[in-house]
């Protein structure tokens, strides 16, 4: 049981909800158990989580916003678009993986959690689709991408490789073909965005 004397605050509220989840799966989550671990009141931890979905929320928030500075230092770079937004997808596929692996009974929740959390989880979709536009537009503006809806192509291609980094589809992460799959979906994908390729199709 963690020590009642530490200062009780929102972030300390969703680590221990964080371990609460790892140890005992979402069933066992909820204000009451995340209490209970704390050593402290369940009024106690109300006055900073109103309710057992807004706690969800934080958790699912919380990892987003620890996958996100790595994805969005990839759109920062200068370079050519089509290899920052390889590398884009690239980074992103390796965080998620890498949770995976490293934590899979969080991970495993966290998958669980997405369901309930759709508005957190809509503005995370949202934030990606809206990086991958930034460098189409960037490709477009200098010459290696053809004239194409940058938010429109980019949604695509975020759904277009689901498979590769949607937590829904781990299970498949351990394929040893998945990573060639990917490189051909990917050449396929930047065929279709190609400026050159378009050529011949006007």
């Amino acid at each position: 049981m963690a020590s009642s004397e530490q200062p009780l605050t929102r972030d300390r509220i969703v680590a221990t909800a964080e371990d609460v989840l790892r140890r005992f799966g979402p069933e066992k989550a909820t204000v009451v158990d995340v209490a209970r671990a704390l050593g402290v009141s369940h009024a106690a931890v109300y006055r900073h989580v109103k309710t057992k979905a807004e706690l969800r929320e934080l958790v699912i928030q919380r990892r987003v916003d620890q996958t996100m500075p790595p994805v969005r230092a990839v759109v920062a770079r200068s370079g050519p678009a089509p290899k920052r937004l390889r590398q884009m997808f690239d980074t992103l596929i390796s965080i998620k993986r890498g949770w995976a692996a490293a934590d899979p009974e969080l991970f495993t929740a966290y998958r669980s959690l997405t369901a309930e959390a759709q508005t957190v989880v809509a503005a995370h979709v949202d934030e990606l689709v809206q990086l991958g536009a930034t460098i189409i537009r960037a490709g477009v503006e200098e010459g290696t991408f053809r004239r194409v809806d940058p938010v429109t192509a980019s949604e695509a291609i975020l759904w277009a490789t689901s498979r590769f980094h949607h937590p829904a589809h781990a299970e498949s992460w351990a394929d040893p073909k998945l990573d060639l799959v990917y490189d051909e979906v990917w050449r396929i994908l930047m065929e279709g965005l190609s400026a050159e390729k378009s050529v011949g199709r006007e």
